[in-house]
């Protein structure tokens, strides 16, 4: 008597099935100006939009994306001034928190994104809280990694910043010119990671070649002095908080010397379902915990349908 044959899967069909979703790279003009971002996953997937810190750029999401692109519509763009999309004179162009939420607003509309949620970090916190106050009704949900809404965590690396929102002479200016060099850029990635051999160092150098070009210093300036005018929407962050209650996951490098873990824990307050973790590593947290980071999203979020 003869077996029946057992249907094989053909090897194509089979390695596409297990294939990743390809990354795509595009840039758009949005507002006369080049902005680029990567994008991977299905259409009609749920939409994570990715917002990046300083001194980095969407390259900071580079093992995150594929990773999460199975389940959501991935999306990450650059800032004007970081990574790959343009860097106008500041002649022409304000480099200041607000501008940068209009040009997300304005990636988000010329995709045609109702509904988002957003992975925010550092200076993507700000920003994704701007556009949270314009478009509430958008908002899915959070994850917060190391991104400040509480003056808690302002502590100590940010006295000299401060001094500088209080009196923008030169000489304060100049004095935060330490945090645009090749060390200081290095220090953000190692500073608070137990085991260094997990860094790349890709990283912090594709980071400084960005800040490099002439000009990107005084745009980097200019930002860190803008950023004292997040600091007044702090409760109208909060607020949103409140009202809305976005489903948040707090995933927290609770070794960050820049946003330290004082930040993290007063969400609670505003958010009282939130999951927190904080994790053994430092500002980057992505770099050393990049799968752990990226399973607890999954889970968070498949358990909230």
């Amino acid at each position: 008597m003869t077996a029946l044959a057992t249907p094989i899967e053909s090897p194509t069909a089979a390695a596409a099935s297990s294939q990743p979703l390809a990354v795509r790279y595009h840039t758009v003009r949005i507002a006369d100006v080049d902005v680029f971002y990567r994008e991977a996953g299905e259409q009609h997937a749920p939409v994570l939009l990715l917002l990046h810190g300083f001194p980095t750029s969407s390259s900071m999401f580079r093992n995150l994306i594929p990773r999460l692109a199975s389940s959501f519509r991935v999306i990450a763009p650059d800032y004007p001034g970081y990574g790959f999309s343009g860097m106008p004179d500041r002649a022409t162009f304000s480099y200041t928190f607000e501008n940068m939420t209009n040009i997300v607003e304005g990636l988000t509309e010329k995709m045609g994104l109702s509904k988002y949620s957003m992975y925010v970090m550092d200076y993507g916190a700000p920003i994704g809280y701007r556009l949270a106050l314009r478009h509430p009704e958008k908002v899915a949900g959070l994850i917060v990694q190391n991104g400040n809404a509480y003056e808690e965590g302002l502590l100590e690396f940010w006295d000299p910043i401060k001094k500088y929102w209080q009196d923008a002479t030169p000489a304060n200016r100049a004095a935060l010119n330490f945090l645009v060099s090749p060390d200081a850029t290095k220090w953000q990635y190692q500073n608070g990671v137990s085991d260094l051999t997990l860094l790349d160092p890709t990283t912090w150098t594709l980071d400084q070649l960005g800040l490099d070009r002439p000009g990107n210093g005084d745009i980097q300036l200019d930002m860190l002095y803008d950023y004292g005018t997040n600091v007044p929407l702090y409760p109208e962050f909060q607020a949103f908080f409140r009202e809305y209650q976005p489903p948040t996951l707090i995933v927290w490098g609770k070794n960050d010397h820049i946003f330290p873990a004082e930040g993290a824990a007063p969400y609670k307050r505003d958010l009282p379902s939130v999951e927190t973790h904080l994790l053994d590593t430092g500002h980057f947290a992505l770099e050393t915990h990049g799968e752990e980071i990226a399973s607890r999203i999954e889970k968070f979020f498949a358990q909230r349908g």
